[in-house]
């Protein structure tokens, strides 16, 4: 950042007009970003591939029910078999569940198994475009009449609509809870690193604004550009804008707090910091803003719609702490550090620091010590096999085992195909009958009733044999799609194990497209910040080798510890994402103090002086970072949960182990070469060389009265 902007927004008059202005968006934020959660999109379409067959499909099925229909599958049992009793008592129940709101068609069933000891009762509900947050609703409708039979009789409701219950239950006040958890994590981390009970107030004040504010911009987007925003987006959105806000706010801080003990006047010392730090900042921002757009290339509407969302929350966060928290700050003087006061003249304590102590101890070792930290991370990677990123089952997707799962796991035991979660062929209504016959011989499918046609197109139902989640059905979807073929190629089969294939192929084809732009990007802009080639390309090699190892100890927890069955397809392109754009965040906020302190005393000296100076701030960033993703870890659903650990694993690993020790010891073993081409590579590192233990690792040669 410039001298002069940075002059400017520390001003003494613009503090209080800056101030106005952020009061104003914070009023914005919160009446216009409050309609966020009742305008997004959870219907189907907008977590699917838009050009995957599955979704065209969709698309076509809007000639026989709404997109927003779900079917519902109440599971009757018994062990040792149905009584008259049972029987009279299912037929009744789907007589007084045909009188509900919002039926579409007729209610089937009860269907007996051939076991005797089941029944099944199918119908399909549209309440309109909220059909899925009412979802828990119409089941407690269904529990009403259907918990009254028999006793002894057990009663589930399952298939699409009782899958979609369980997850907006999940999701149900998904902001409120993710918001308080997250902020009250960070309050706890601020105290702890500040020791002070009031500077705390300020960088959440100003996260918290930048969220209101976020969610104001965004909802503008959605209702009048269309943007897709789901209930996933959404919760991201709330830590991302906090987590990474309170890491600029604490870099900020710092260097501010710092430049406080060189100048007497608090203005001049928070222009200093924003020059100093501001470019550090942008260059992050930046890096996460680009990186999350680079999502905008993926083909999963879902992972698409993210990158907008995710960018405009850092550029907002990024706006709040480089013009309102030096605002605030400057507003209310030295005071706010109290009871340690940062006075004019006095010593910088982190010179003599722990940081300083592990420079010094890494010095005379250096290129053993990357070596070795370099083996030890690379060993994660052996758990990487392990890793079974091919999607999640129905029972695998939620931590628990809610109503369901349950009952799906009783249909498959006593039926024969899961008839409320259907395969959907759409056809030309010419070849409604053709387009049976192959339903009818394809192993692994049975036929699910008689073709229905509307106009011009056939629907042909059919279930699958095996657990709708499975390599089997998966297999069976892709026999049948070489199948219809041969029928023609306009006939598109579609439902919900054809949308979890379709799902997986995306996410695999994501994987190979996004993650080589997001390393492009990110090599890009440490180029162009550090003015060399050596030092980013070395910087990526460090955060994709911490990317594999938290990856690899992921799966490994994943599978022996919290005993999950696998992890969704698009896991790794999440993880990637976030560690890669978040985790060079710390080596930018090191690396450009290593530059600034290589002009004046060489690179070695000058990266003992960086990692000196922002070793504590960078892993209080990194805490509070891996503390707020850690909070999705909390939700009820395995994609959180997995995603929450895999990003607060790999953050811990880049700023305590890839930051402070591989980052440190390369910038001392390499030296000068680390700027090349630039003129600094041929700079002499004069003699300065490494101070001993008693000589201090930060220098304070800028001391003068403003």
């Amino acid at each position: 950042m410039s001298r002069g902007v940075a002059e400017r927004i520390s001003g003494r008059t613009a503090k209080w007009v800056i101030l106005v202005i952020w009061l104003a968006i914070m009023v914005f934020g919160g009446v216009v970003g409050s309609q966020l959660t009742d305008a997004q999109n959870n219907e189907t379409s907008s977590w699917l591939p838009g050009d995957a067959e599955s979704t065209l499909a969709i698309e076509q099925l809007s000639a026989f029910q709404s997109q927003d229909a779900l079917t519902a599958a109440i599971v009757y049992e018994r062990a040792g078999g149905l009584t008259p009793e049972d029987q009279e008592a299912a037929g009744a129940d789907a007589a007084a569940i045909a009188e509900l709101g919002g039926l579409v068609g007729q209610v089937q069933g009860p269907i007996p198994s051939e076991d005797g000891e089941a029944l099944q009762t199918l119908a399909t509900f549209d309440r309109g475009s909220d059909t899925f947050l009412l979802s828990p609703d119409v089941v407690d409708e269904v529990h009403e009449i259907a918990d009254d039979g028999p006793e002894g009789l057990s009663v589930y409701v399952t298939g699409q609509l009782g899958n979609a219950a369980d997850s907006a239950e999940a999701f149900e006040g998904i902001d409120g809870t993710l918001l308080i958890a997250t902020v009250s994590i960070v309050i706890v981390l601020l105290l702890l690193t500040y020791r002070s009970p009031v500077l705390w107030i300020l960088p959440i004040l100003s996260a918290v604004t930048a969220l209101l504010a976020a969610q104001g911009v965004i909802y503008l987007l959605v209702d009048n550009f269309g943007l897709t925003v789901n209930a996933q987006s959404a919760g991201i959105l709330t830590v991302l804008v906090i987590g990474a806000g309170t890491d600029y706010a604490l870099l900020l801080v710092a260097r501010y707090r710092e430049e406080l003990r060189v100048h007497a006047d608090r203005h001049e010392a928070m222009a200093e910091a924003l020059h100093r730090a501001g470019p550090a900042m942008l260059a992050s921002g930046g890096t996460v803003i680009l990186g999350m757009l680079c999502l905008l290339a993926a083909t999963m509407n879902s992972t698409q719609g993210l990158g907008p969302v995710a960018a405009i929350g850092v550029v907002v966060a990024l706006l709040a702490m480089t013009t309102l928290l030096p605002a605030l700050l400057v507003i209310v003087s030295r005071w706010v550090f109290w009871p340690v006061r940062p006075t004019f003249g006095s010593d910088e304590p982190t010179a003599s620091g722990p940081w300083a102590r592990v420079g010094r101890a890494i010095a005379p070792r250096a290129r053993l010590v990357w070596l070795v930290t370099t083996v030890a991370l690379a060993v994660g990677w052996l758990g990487l096999p392990t890793l079974d990123a091919n999607g999640l089952t129905l029972a695998e997707g939620f931590r628990g085992t809610p109503e369901s799962v349950v009952g799906q796991e009783v249909q498959a035991e006593h039926f024969e195909g899961d008839a409320g979660n259907l395969v959907q062929v759409i056809a030309p209504a010419e070849d409604a009958a053709a387009v049976s016959e192959v339903v009818a011989s394809t192993e692994g499918v049975v036929p699910a009733g008689e073709p229905v046609v509307a106009g011009d197109i056939a629907l042909v139902s059919a279930a699958l044999t095996d657990e709708a989640v499975s390599d089997a059905a998966f297999d069976s979807v892709e026999r049948l799609r070489s199948a219809v073929d041969a029928v023609g190629t306009d006939v598109l089969v579609g439902g919900g194990t054809a949308i979890q294939l379709d799902t997986q192929n995306a996410s695999q084809r994501d994987n190979r497209v996004v993650i080589p732009l997001v390393l492009l990007v990110v090599l890009l802009i440490l180029g162009v910040l550090l003015r060399a080639i050596v030092a980013p390309v070395l910087l990526v090699l460090t955060v994709v080798l911490s990317f594999g190892t938290a990856l690899g100890l992921s799966a490994l927890v994943f599978e022996y510890a919290f005993g999950f069955g696998g992890a969704d397809s698009s896991f790794p392109l999440f993880v990637f994402v976030f560690l890669v754009a978040l985790g060079i965040d710390y080596n930018i906020f090191l690396m450009t103090r290593v530059r600034e302190e290589a002009l004046d005393h060489g690179t070695r000296r000058g990266a003992l002086i960086a990692l000196a100076a922002t070793g504590g701030v960078i892993t209080s960033a990194g805490l509070v970072l891996a503390a707020t993703f850690a909070v999705l870890a909390t939700l009820p659903l395995t994609f959180l949960t997995e995603m929450g650990f895999a990003v607060a694993l790999g953050v811990l690993l880049d700023t305590i182990i890839v930051r402070a020790v591989l980052v440190t010891a390369l910038n001392l073993d390499v030296g000068p070469k680390m700027w090349w081409p630039s003129a600094l590579a041929r700079r002499p590192e004069g003699e300065t060389g490494v101070p001993d233990e008693h000589e201090p690792a930060h220098p304070h040669s800028r001391q003068r009265v403003s």
